[in-house]
């Protein structure tokens, strides 16, 4: 049920109304002033207005922006008894759903309130969305109580409310997307696109065209407008992954748009402008490809703003196993097995583990560890291979080794097959390998 609020100071009219609207399922409140709706809009849900134009303490056509300025998902649909061209105007300028004429649109008013009650519940249904996507996205979702990770969280909940750009340094797998996601959802750019690109994706006049988009004919195959990313990210925020890889022909274009908000579509004359939030990360560092040659040192300057190190796995070992037991719940629900834990072996296992991929590297460990797991209780078994391999004890009988780690190595790539129907592709992703290995290995053990 939707909430409708009518200002009229006609008491009579009010009435008629609100008997009339009350009858098609709304609530209704009603009253004579501004200074009285201002009341009830502070204290009350309301989802669509009923305004007069002419209220004795005020004009309804002004009091339209007022509302439209402090509650933006309210409709307003404003009512007089004189049609004034110019006040209807400046009233749909002012974000007024609708103006009409008391007396002769009366039978336009219940389906125009229909069409509001349409608007505003698609409003509130996004409203609510974004808050999810926010929550989801929160400080609060990254997951460890290390010192050093906790001091990269401080300091990006401090940097997230600001404009200034900022560059995440730290090995690949660390979860630099996650913390722009997280500093993106707690500025005031959350309501906005927050659009993430990785420079070492695509060539340069590829990139160009990416970022910036293009013109109709700009090249062969460009047959219509495109928009680049930065024009999607509009009023948001901007995601570089690996900038460190930005050819270096691109990089003053980049640095011009970062200085002014300006930049041109590839093969357009058209100067064009917008306004991002920067967040830059890499796992390489820049200060060497700047004495390179390959990295130009003012756009550096430009990006790290403000710069966050986020630690590697290994500096945050407490956190090894939280980790592991969130990844554990989120691939459990999702292949619907009741596996509520990780053995005393299996966690000690991941713990001697030096982790070079970090919390990527985990993350796929043990999604392919629920895959494979057959009992209630994530064992050794199910670990892939060579976090097995790395912990056997060392046998004087080199043969009878090898035989057993080939044996071993062969029923891991059964259960995997067999978990993906045999999509070696798919087997080749969960394994983190080589299509070409898997086919060598299927060969060499003779499977099918």
């Amino acid at each position: 049920m939707q909430n409708i609020l009518i200002i009229d100071d006609e008491e009579k009219l009010r009435a008629l109304l609100r008997r009339i609207i009350s009858l098609e399922g709304y609530k209704v409140l009603d009253t004579s002033t501004l200074g009285r709706a201002r009341q009830v809009l502070e204290n009350q849900n309301i989802d669509i207005v009923l305004c007069d134009v002419k209220l004795p303490d005020g004009n309804g056509v002004d009091f339209v922006k007022e509302v439209k300025e402090n509650y933006p998902t309210i409709e307003i649909i404003l009512l007089t008894a004189y049609g004034n061209i110019p006040d209807g105007v400046q009233a749909i300028k002012n974000g007024a759903f609708d103006y009409i004429v008391k007396g002769n649109d009366n039978d336009k008013i219940l389906p125009l309130l229909s069409r509001a009650a349409e608007k505003t519940a698609l409003q509130n249904k996004v409203k609510s969305l974004e808050k999810l996507l926010g929550n989801q996205f929160s400080f609060d979702r990254i997951i460890g109580g290390s010192d050093s990770l906790n001091d990269a969280i401080r300091l990006a909940k401090k940097v997230a409310p600001t404009n200034a750009p900022v560059l995440l340094t730290g090995e690949t797998g660390t979860g630099k997307e996650v913390f722009a996601q997280a500093i993106h959802f707690a500025s005031d750019r959350a309501g906005f696109p927050f659009v993430a690109f990785n420079c070492s994706a695509l060539s340069k006049d590829l990139m160009e065209s990416e970022l910036f988009g293009h013109k109709a004919g700009a090249f062969t195959g460009a047959t219509k407008d495109k928009k680049g990313l930065i024009e999607e990210a509009k009023g948001g925020t901007l995601f570089l992954d690996e900038i460190g890889e930005m050819p270096l022909e691109l990089q003053p274009k980049v640095l011009r748009f970062l200085e002014n908000g300006t930049y041109y579509r590839v093969g357009d004359a058209t100067q064009r402008t917008t306004i991002v939030r920067l967040i830059a990360a890499t796992n390489i560092d820049l200060q060497k490809k700047i004495e390179s040659g390959q990295f130009r040192s003012d756009l550096f300057y430009r990006i790290a703003v403000f710069c966050i190190k986020l630690p590697s796995l290994k500096e945050r070992d407490k956190d090894i196993l939280l980790l592991a037991a969130h990844f554990l719940n989120v691939y459990s629900l999702k292949t619907n097995k009741q596996i509520t834990g990780i053995s005393q072996e299996a966690s000690n296992v991941l713990l001697q583990h030096s982790w070079p991929g970090n919390v990527r590297e985990l993350k796929n460990v043990i999604e392919r560890a629920v895959i494979l797991e057959d009992s209630s209780i994530l064992t050794v078994k199910s670990l892939p291979f060579e976090l097995q391999q790395a912990t056997m004890p060392i046998s004087s009988e080199a043969g009878s080794t090898a035989l057993f780690l080939s044996t071993m190595e062969k029923q891991h790539i059964q259960k995997v097959l067999k978990y993906t129907s045999g999509n070696k592709t798919e087997a080749a992703r969960l394994m983190d390998i080589g299509l070409a290995t898997l086919y060598r290995k299927i060969e060499e053990y003779g499977l099918k």
